[in-house]
């Protein structure tokens, strides 16, 4: 997570944005790719295989995801003891999922940004007429095209690469960067995203990792431990831990007075 990462991604950003902004069609042209004119359908969507890969590229990202959750959950359940995993892992790993995966693009563009899907475009049979990417004024009312979440949750894989030890964390972030590469082509694949939103997906995503490992780890002036963390979510779970122990245990004394008796 250096400059040249935030550097390339900027570049990309700037260079994709402008182009497919003067040349819209070229989101076309790269969808058709995948439409069959004859039956006037994207295939792959029809395929089970390519529904299961589906599937499983977004099991393979909460999977890893659900450590760091279930440490949190625990925490709030058992404030009195540490935290079963780094308090710093957990804020990075949860606030960029949350981010990229969820507010950003669900609760925000996705709502907000009226860009049909490519399946629903008149070029490939549908009654909607195709916007481009800057534009939000499309005809979608809900879960709109721009951009793709499972593009932004695949390519949130590159959140835990940057936590690998130095010697593996190029062939992480390699690694991360094909699997949310493939992910986005199988959405595209599926006609349910153009290339612009699942670009959009991996850069706004790389932005907000970048963003917050420097937050979190790098910067001097706002640079986290885990040791205040773990102190902060005690705090915090600590009124609801002892009000839940003032509420059971006279039950529990009550129980055992009887079974003395």
């Amino acid at each position: 997570m250096n400059r040249t990462g935030l550097f390339i991604a900027l570049s990309l950003a700037l260079v994709i944005g402008v182009l497919f902004g003067v040349y819209p069609e070229l989101d076309l042209k790269l969808a058709a790719l995948f439409y069959d004119s004859h039956t006037h359908s994207f295939p792959l969507k029809l395929d089970g295989y390519a529904a299961f890969a589906r599937d499983a590229a977004m099991w393979i990202a909460w999977g890893i995801a659900l450590p760091p959750i279930v440490a949190l959950v625990v925490k709030f359940i058992r404030p009195d003891r540490p935290l079963l995993i780094s308090g710093r892992t957990i804020a990075f790993l949860l606030l960029t999922l949350s981010l990229s995966a969820g507010v950003l693009t669900n609760f925000t563009f996705k709502s907000y940004w009226g860009r049909p899907r490519p399946v629903v475009v008149t070029e490939f049979g549908g009654d909607l007429p195709f916007v481009p990417w800057w534009d939000p004024r499309g005809g979608c009312g809900r879960n709109c095209s721009f951009f793709s979440g499972e593009g932004a949750t695949a390519f949130w894989t590159l959140a835990p690469a940057a936590l690998t030890p130095p010697v593996i964390r190029p062939f992480a972030y390699a690694a991360a960067t094909l699997f949310g590469l493939a992910t986005s082509v199988l959405r595209m694949a599926f006609g349910g995203h153009f290339f612009t939103d699942v670009a959009a997906a991996g850069l706004v995503t790389f932005i907000v990792i970048w963003l917050a490992h420097g937050y979190i780890y790098r910067w001097p002036s706002t640079r986290l431990t885990d040791a205040g963390i773990d102190a902060g979510l005690t705090r915090i779970a600590w009124p609801g831990y002892r009000f839940l122990r003032r509420r059971f245990r006279p039950r529990r004394r009550a129980a055992d007075t009887g079974s003395a008796a």
